[in-house]
């Protein structure tokens, strides 16, 4: 907070204004919730949910909940992130691949209207496929809530007031007060990581005072029942005609004074100083090995529930604290000031006033915590990865089957992973990679008689690695080499051979894959990918044909380039397979380029096409600007010209997720005040309760992004490109460069950045005031040549104060730096 004379003087002076103005029930609120609102780490609302767009997420990347917060009758929305429905499918077709030359004999003679109409006939997934992405009763399956908590309080003829509900990203709980009847209510909850519980507290500044009923429930699938004094779940969903995966949950309640008595399916509980609800949930998904059951869930419940019996609320209070304070504390992002005229405003009022471009210096740090915080909260070593909508979901069936989508949704929810300080959260993503690598096996001789592994477009926690029931968005056939990204480069920002060594089979086979399945085309006589599509995209042929089918979209060969580079990198670092490489290598060479069409972008397809949708949401062409590295300003400027040309071709419009891919791709160009502007497109208010900017891409009015609807994506793509707005390593040197990306905007001008990673596994902190890099240091985690571009007149030292360089003006230094060893660089 700025604590300068004025805004002090600003401060007393507004807060006077608001004592004679407002009553005392709108007081509280600004001394409470709206003071926490002020930093950088709170989610303020000044009434009850009505919608799960206004709940408040807390999780443990295992269950989670939304809380609602009405002191009412409140509905709590419960997940585990492996309730899924569907089962281990065989979606292959066995004979496509005696399909696959037709398909690209048509390719290659410009008979894409037949080789589209070949592929929809026999080279689609076999069945259901998702359902068209409705396939909760199908084998595929889709991802679901695990039901309700109800809390109904009693004596509730006396409305509420002086209400504030608040999420603290800091210390992940959900804190939420009213007063009633001159007696003030709190109700804390959280989930912990290493108890795998839910917890809530309830209390109240008068003893006796706390009388409610509570039950769980689920509209199907699933029976409540008393055992002892816990209230427990079952149930079962189905796989297809078939049962499916089992599930479990449970909750208790435990008074301090009063009476606690269980009526039917519900627990009552009557004239209480506090209460503890402690609430847990499990199934038998096998995270290990995903054909085979797991534990039973029933067990796993009762045995997390009698573990956190044994513990005081202090205590679970305590070690949560500790877990969640562990992976948020290492990297930290700060603006200097913060508007005394934000105050008061809840969360959704802070989005409508940033949306005039009035300051709020805090508004974009609160963001980038809020994506921390959901990663955090939604993927922890030993579950799945965070799906559509990370782990909650108040829907039986999911948009989209809440499924895993890998022509970009997917990837985009782990991009802030490593820069951010949270690579050890992407393990989830890392073995669900590793067990597509069997089922991709199988799809790969079906459809391309070929070696290696294949995943298409959409993949489940079942494996599924088929193409999709639609020949116009089902066939992109790089899905499994885009997530072999995340392989390489958590290696690249750890350098961790042993890492490398374990997944190296994993990517080494899905090059294996791209580069058997490839043919000439005719003109230039490049390799290129058929059939494939460049993700739901349309192009319209000279003869006027609007199809999907392609070979060789910009974005495939992209991907080839970038799967097939670091392949033999990896290769060269492990000392294995070298006559492999040096073929890839030749291969690599004749893929199809980048080509800049006669508008002077990059081409979408290998022809120069038009766009049957010029704006489209996907910006599928600049893959190899972001996430890839082979279009950079300073290594290939006729290129990085041609993609600002693409991205102003194709606008500032979209879903959520899209805008929070320009914002990246800005970003990298270098051009912060667009990436600026497309971050605030991106916090558009979108309210369903006012049926507020329903038909555009934003953000709901608890931070969850709006496709619409609600995909999380967009909240982790977003905090993605505020990072890469502050600190960039990607390139061809993996070159240290900070704030490549610094808006012009005066909330931007100073600040603070702590504990961002950069590749090659350095840890890098730094200061800028008025625009300009102050100082900082760089913490070498493994050791190694170090390469940074800094202003002139830094000086830079080693750990025992020793000058190592004395910057004379802006360029790139390197230096070797030392295993644990610390660099300064401070202006002179």
């Amino acid at each position: 907070m700025d604590n300068t004379p004025e805004t002090i003087i600003k401060m007393k002076l507004y807060r006077n204004i608001f004592l004679v103005a407002l009553s005392n029930s709108f007081l509280l609120a600004l001394s409470s919730g709206a003071f926490a609102q002020s930093s950088d780490v709170a989610v303020f609302f000044k009434m009850p949910a009505a919608s799960f767009q206004e709940a408040l997420p807390i999780g443990n990347g295992r269950i989670g909940a939304l809380i609602a917060g009405n002191p009412n009758k409140d509905k709590i929305s419960l997940n585990e992130i492996t309730l899924w429905s569907g089962g281990v499918q065989d979606a292959d077709r066995g004979n496509a691949h005696q399909y696959l030359k037709p398909i690209q004999d048509y390719l290659l003679k410009g008979k894409n209207k037949e080789a589209q109409e070949l592929l929809q006939q026999q080279f689609v997934a076999k069945g259901a496929g998702s359902g068209n992405g409705n396939g909760k009763d199908a084998p595929y399956g889709a991802y679901q809530t695990m039901g309700n908590l109800l809390i109904t309080w009693k004596d509730t003829t006396t409305a509420y007031t002086d209400y504030s509900r608040v999420l603290n990203l800091e210390k992940a709980i959900a804190t939420t007060k009213w007063k009633r009847n001159g007696v003030n209510y709190s109700q804390e909850a959280l989930v912990s990581i290493p108890g795998n519980v839910m917890m809530i507290k309830i209390s109240a500044s008068e003893k006796g005072k706390i009388s409610f009923s509570t039950s769980i429930n689920r509209k199907e699938n699933a029976t409540v029942k008393v055992e002892g004094q816990t209230l427990m779940m079952n149930g079962q969903l189905p796989n297809g005609n078939a049962a499916g995966l089992r599930f479990a949950a449970g909750l208790q309640v435990q008074t301090k004074g009063g009476q606690k008595i269980i009526k039917g399916d519900e627990i009552e509980v009557n004239n209480a100083d506090e209460v503890i609800l402690v609430w847990t949930a499990a199934t038998d998904y096998n995270v290990a090995d995903y054909t085979k059951r797991g534990s039973d869930p029933a067990a796993t419940v009762k045995n997390n529930l009698i573990a956190a019996g044994k513990l005081s609320s202090l205590q679970i209070e305590k070690a949560h604290l500790t877990a969640f304070g562990s992976f948020f504390n290492r990297n930290r992002f700060s603006l200097k000031g913060a508007s005394a005229d934000v105050l008061p405003l809840s969360t959704p009022e802070r989005m409508e006033r940033y949306a005039k471009q009035l300051p709020d210096a805090q508004f974009p740090v609160l963001y980038y915590n809020f994506g921390r915080y959901l990663l955090i909260s939604s993927s922890q070593p030993g579950s799945l990865p965070a799906n559509l909508q990370g782990l909650w979901a108040e829907e039986y069936q999911t948009p989209w089957n809440g499924d895993y989508h890998l022509n970009i949704n997917i990837q985009m929810n782990y991009w802030l992973a490593e820069p951010t300080g949270l690579g050890d959260l992407a393990t989830p993503l890392h073995q669900f990679i590793a067990g597509l690598v069997k089922p991709g096996s199988t799809t790969a001789k079906a459809y391309y008689n070929a070696p290696g592994w294949v995943a298409h477009v959409i993949a489940n926690p079942w494996g599924y690695t088929s193409p999709g029931e639609g020949a116009d968005w089902g066939s992109t056939l790089t899905g499994g080499a885009w997530l072999c990204e995340h392989l390489w480069e958590h290696y690249k920002f750890t350098n961790d051979k042993a890492f490398l060594a374990k997944y190296y089979p994993v990517f080494k086979e899905a090059a294996t894959f791209l580069s058997a399945i490839l043919i000439e085309e005719p003109e230039h006589k490049w390799l290129v990918t058929a059939p494939s599509n460049s993700p739901e995209n349309t192009y319209i042929m000279p003869n006027g044909f609007k199809g999907q089918t392609a070979m060789g979209p910009t974005m495939d060969m992209q991907i080839c380039r970038e799967i097939f580079g670091y392949s033999i990198e990896a290769a060269k670092i492990l000392g294995k397979d070298q006559e492999w490489a040096a073929e890839l290598a030749g291969i690599r060479k004749r893929l199809a380029p980048n080509q800049i069409g006669a508008a002077g972008d990059i081409n979408e397809w290998l022809n120069d096409w038009k766009d049957a949708e010029p704006t489209h949401r996907h910006v599928s062409q600049l893959y190899g600007l972001h996430p890839y590295e082979e279009i950079t300003p300073w290594d290939s400027p006729e290129l990085a010209k041609a993609a600002r040309e693409s991205l102003i071709q194709r606008g500032d419009g979209g879903t959520g997720w899209s805008k929070a891919w320009k914002i990246n791709h800005w970003a990298r160009l270098g051009d912060g005040d667009h990436a600026l502007k497309l971050f605030r497109q991106l916090v558009t208010l979108v309210d369903p309760a006012r049926k507020l900017n329903m038909s555009s891409g934003g953000t709901y009015p608890n931070l969850f992004c709006a496709h619409p609807p609600f995909q999380i994506d967009g909240n982790f793509g977003g905090t993605s490109g505020i990072a890469e707005m502050l600190m960039q390593s990607h390139g061809n040197d993996n070159v240290i460069r900070l704030l490549p990306a610094l808006p012009s905007d005066r909330d931007w001008k100073d600040g603070t950045v702590k504990g961002m990673r950069a590749r090659n596994a350095f840890v890098v902190d730094f200061n800028w005031e008025n625009r300009n890099l102050t100082k900082g240091n760089i913490r070498a985690l493994n050791g190694g040549i170090c390469k940074v571009e800094l202003p002139a007149n830094m000086l830079v030292k080693d750990q025992q104060g020793k000058l190592i360089v004395k910057t004379d003006k802006q360029g790139i230094i390197s230096f070797k730096a030392l295993k644990g060893a610390n660099y300064t660089f401070e202006k002179v």
